[in-house]
């Protein structure tokens, strides 16, 4: 600054005193400006496509400059490593949209924000890392927030479906959380797999930031599908997966017009496929579905790094959890069998639903072959109850569900033998479990 004013021609000394000390104070405004930090809602730990040595992190701002700063668990923040995001952009998916307010009011909703996605590279496997979400001058602007990287021999996963979560009804989301607490409590897990349904109103992004400020969006990856609800505004005025992408920050290795809701990683030995049924409907659609399915199934069964496992998720239910009639596993099973599909899980139908393993639609003795599996709902109020089972009765081998107050989820342990997935109700008590071996 002395510089400046000393290349200054024909200026008095008093009014260069005076111009220091304006510009002093314009440079303090300055930064008392950018030291303000930034607000910074809906922040998610996504998998990358290989979960051992990266993840994907996911928030909006409401300005430009955000950053995240990781450290491995434990260390001292001012090491921490400054990633800036590789997209960051005006977000208009949920402007306008149609809503509701906790205390019931109609409103349209107009969250201007700044969407940011960051992929976290060279990460060590089997490492839990920290985080948090930084303004532009790095004071910190969010929560604190941790993952743990794939490669821990055995791992586990929480897996959960169709919780709703609904502002004006905050008991939806607090059952499912509560149920993850009994699974934790019955086996710590590694991270969390999601089958849909996860909010009422995908268009509405007050729905997505409540839901992500629970302390379990806070402590896991999270891994999940687009559901129906995910994929509509209220009354359904639009139905868009748009939604699902800009809630997360997923892969973009699905196929065209699916990337990052379709989309495939890996979470160490096991391969995980993720479809939207949305985009299923139709015959065209569902060709486009298996044409990739198997595209990436194939390639990953031939590479050298080959997985023991693969699991294919999608939202909609195999089986009809009311009378056990075939749904989606008609349109599946032959692909399944030819590609060695491990396990199939699904949600949507709010009973669940499991089989042995499959092949060619008979039961096998594990060593070939699927099983499908279908999650209960988990909010305490949109559940249904089962009839007889008049369909199927030889290849579905358990169905369960509360009735109308239904919460229940599963744990998933996985070694290099085989994978174990048990139903837990709400007060933790184990309802059924199943194992899937590992294929020679």
């Amino acid at each position: 600054m002395a510089a400046f004013f000393m290349a200054v021609k024909g200026v008095s000394k008093p009014h260069i005193i005076i111009m220091k000390r304006i510009l002093a104070l314009c440079v303090l405004a300055a930064m008392a400006v950018c030291a303000v930090a930034q607000t910074v809602t809906s922040v998610i730990t996504c998998p990358a496509e290989d979960a051992s040595t990266a993840m994907r992190i996911s928030w909006a701002a409401d300005g430009l400059g955000t950053k995240v700063l990781l450290r491995r668990a434990g260390a001292d923040w001012s090491k921490a490593k400054a990633i800036t995001p590789e997209t960051e952009f005006r977000c208009t998916t949920f402007d306008s949209v149609y809503s509701i307010t906790a205390d019931r009011q109609d409103v349209y909703e107009m969250p201007r924000i700044i969407k940011c996605g960051a992929t976290l590279s060279g990460l060590k496997p089997a490492t839990r890392y920290e985080y948090q979400i930084a303004s532009a001058d790095g004071t910190p602007a969010s929560e604190q927030y941790s993952f743990v990287t794939a490669g821990a021999k055995p791992w586990t996963c929480c897996i959960i479906s169709d919780f709703h979560a609904y502002n004006p009804l905050m008991g939806r989301k607090e059952a499912a959380m509560s149920m993850i607490d009994k699974v934790k409590a019955y086996r710590p897990f590694d991270w969390v797999l999601h089958l849909g349904d996860v909010v009422a109103w995908g268009g509405s992004w007050s729905f997505w930031v409540t839901l992500y400020q629970h302390q379990h969006f806070c402590n896991y990856m999270w891994a999940g599908l687009n559901g129906n609800h995910d994929n509509m505004s209220r009354a359904y005025k639009k139905q868009t997966n748009d939604y699902f992408r800009q809630a997360n920050y997923l892969p973009r290795n699905g196929y065209e017009g699916e990337e990052g809701v379709c989309y495939h990683f890996r979470y160490g030995e096991v391969m995980f496929v993720m479809l939207n049924s949305e985009s299923m409907r139709t015959d065209e659609g569902l060709a486009a579905a298996q044409q990739w399915v198997e595209k990436v199934v194939t390639e990953a069964r031939q590479s050298k790094n080959a997985p023991r496992y693969v699991v294919v998720c999608e939202h909609y239910q195999w089986f009809f959890g009311t009378d056990g009639k075939t749904s989606q596993y008609s349109r599946w099973s032959e692909l399944f069998d030819r590609l060695g599909v491990d396990l199939a899980l699904a949600g949507n139908n709010h009973i669940y639903v499991r089989t042995n393993a499959l092949y060619g639609g008979k039961e096998t003795d594990g060593s070939r072959g699927t099983v499908y599996v279908q999650t209960p709902s988990s909010d305490d109020e949109r559940g249904q109850a089962m009839k007889d089972l008049a369909h199927n009765q030889d290849i579905i081998k358990h169905r369960w569900t509360e009735g109308a107050k239904t919460v229940g989820a599963m744990s998933m342990t996985v070694d290099s033998q085989r994978m174990i997935l048990t139903l837990l109700d709400r007060t933790g008590a184990t309802i059924d479990k199943v194992v899937v071996l590992a294929k020679q």
